[in-house]
């Protein structure tokens, strides 16, 4: 059977990574591990406050659970097991790569996929002043994808001089819930204008009934809206695409899931990440093997990153060394 170790770790970033409601200075993660037979699997979460998740309450839940844990769970009874969906997501994900690695059969096979391929992944230049943005956005001008994060007052000049310093950079915008529904038909005709390809969760999702009697000159993304299968039916008709994260979805299983759900149902599929190291990058990226957009920047942005790591070449990302999982 099992042994269960839950770790509350924390991950410097490299700057200070603000959005439109608030900013941190480092990525706290919890991490379970899964030891058996001399193997160890493991699984990364980021609780999310947004989310009415913290960190004791995560690790609180998993402790809760440990006896079923260490008698040996399926990952199919995770969510009976533990709440929150980062806790869950750190068991899932331990449990794929523990079976890997005694099994010796990469996860990717077991869960039916091709193998996978690097990808291109966007990258993120954090809310800060038009002034800043452009000058950051001028340092990754030679990056194929950046992601723009906005959702305040001044958002209009910070697209016009993003632009302006990035001319061939493809452009997406994450307004993380930050606009309102009378700023929204102004600032998605700007974002057309500056070829921005894709508005991620431009209101709160309290409020987003307003999307369907919206005229969308850019492709709108639920993020926020967004959480699992049983309500992508709600987001027909108010949004093109969905950004998956693990994190929401509660681990590997059920992302995977979405993923086939939202692309059966015509959902442009993106997979996102929280900021985190490439433990959490590793099993999104296989999510990611299904969709169109992927955003699984994390390890980019912080000061350091675990070794071994997934391997950037810019942005493009090779699929996780089996060290690190899967």
């Amino acid at each position: 059977m099992p042994r269960l170790r839950i770790l509350h770790e924390s991950w410097p970033s490299a700057g200070s990574f603000r959005i439109s409601r608030g900013s941190k200075s480092s990525a706290e993660v919890v991490v379970v591990e899964l030891e058996q037979d001399g193997f160890t699997g493991r699984g990364e979460s980021v609780p999310y406050a947004r989310y009415n998740e913290t960190i004791p309450d995560t690790i609180e839940a998993l402790e809760g659970a440990r006896d079923s844990i260490e008698r040996g769970c399926a990952r199919d009874a995770v969510p009976e097991l533990v709440k929150p969906r980062a806790a869950r997501n750190a068991l899932d994900c331990a449990l794929w790569d523990l079976e890997a690695k005694r099994t010796g059969t990469p996860v990717w096979k077991t869960a039916g996929l091709d193998p996978p391929q690097a990808l291109v992944t966007a990258y993120t230049l954090v809310l800060d002043t038009p002034e800043n943005m452009a000058n950051a956005a001028r340092h990754a001008s030679t990056r194929p994808l950046l992601k723009l994060k906005l959702g305040a007052e001044g958002d209009a000049e910070r697209l016009r001089q993003i632009r302006h310093a990035a001319p061939h950079a493809r452009l997406i915008v994450d307004a993380n819930e930050g606009w309102t529904a009378a700023d929204l038909p102004a600032l998605l005709d700007l974002c057309a204008a500056c070829g921005v390809e894709m508005v991620e969760q431009p209101l709160p999702a309290s409020q987003d009934e307003a999307l369907r009697r919206l005229r969308r000159p850019v492709s709108i993304c639920a993020d926020e809206s967004a959480h699992d299968s049983d309500g992508l039916d709600a987001l027909l008709g108010k949004y093109d695409a969905i950004n998956i994260k693990l994190d929401k979805a509660g681990g590997l299983t059920p992302a995977l899931g979405l993923a086939r759900d939202a692309r059966r149902r015509g959902f442009t599929v993106m997979t996102g990440c929280m900021l985190s190291t490439s433990l959490a990058m590793a099993p999104a990226m296989l999510v990611a093997q299904l969709g169109t957009v992927t955003d699984l920047d994390g390890p980019l942005l912080l000061a350091r990153d675990r070794d071994p790591g997934i391997v950037y070449d810019g942005s493009i990302m090779e699929p996780a060394p089996p060290e690190l999982w899967g």
